[in-house]
């Protein structure tokens, strides 16, 4: 009973502080009031060679209500984006195919993708890769290496083959593991 007065007075502070709002704030939704719990990639209207980051529910429909400038990880190097009606155009051009990983922490929880972005004549095509494809095609390639003797030389020279494709077109083993911690962490 001692503590009871410190914390009702702690409560009570805690509820009638409120932080100070301009009329900015008040006019537009801003990053502190909203938060992007899903995120898809897609290529530009313009076709300029550019991706587009787009806001969205867990049923990947766009959220046009998502104002304000976000804090984006993008393949190692943080970045403010600004979203406009949900969405935000990443800066740099894609001039040839090439991995991207996107990243993106809010207060409850942090959302990463890894895209393989397809540049050709027509545009550019992403592709959601997902974690669980990392564990699953070296683990398939070694099971049918020791299934069938015959084919462990070629199951390795595939697992080599995979991860010079990969560190050739831009994924890197730390991306490779946030990737895969990313998923692990979506199960739980």
């Amino acid at each position: 009973m001692k503590f009871f007065p410190m914390i009702l007075s702690l409560a009570l502070l805690h509820t009638y502080a409120q932080p100070r709002t301009t009329e900015k704030d008040t006019k537009s939704t801003t990053s502190d009031t909203v938060q992007i719990n899903n995120f898809i990639v897609k290529e530009s209207l313009l076709k300029n060679n550019k991706i587009v980051i787009i806001a969205c529910n867990t049923q990947e429909k766009p959220l046009e209500n998502i104002r304000g400038t976000f804090m984006f990880t993008v393949n190692g190097f943080k970045q403010d984006l600004t979203l406009h009606d949900g969405v935000a155009v990443l800066p740099q051009q894609i001039d040839q195919s090439t991995f991207i990983y996107l990243k993106h922490e809010n207060e409850i929880n942090t959302r990463g993708k890894l895209y393989y972005l397809i540049k050709n004549e027509n545009g550019i095509k992403p592709i959601k890769i997902s974690w669980w494809l990392f564990i699953a095609t070296p683990l398939a390639l070694i099971c049918i290496g020791s299934i069938f003797r015959r084919f462990i030389v070629i199951a390795i020279v595939l697992i080599i083959s995979l991860f010079i494709f990969n560190s050739t077109n831009g994924l890197n083993v730390s991306t490779l593991l946030d990737t895969l911690f990313d998923g692990l962490r979506s199960i739980s």
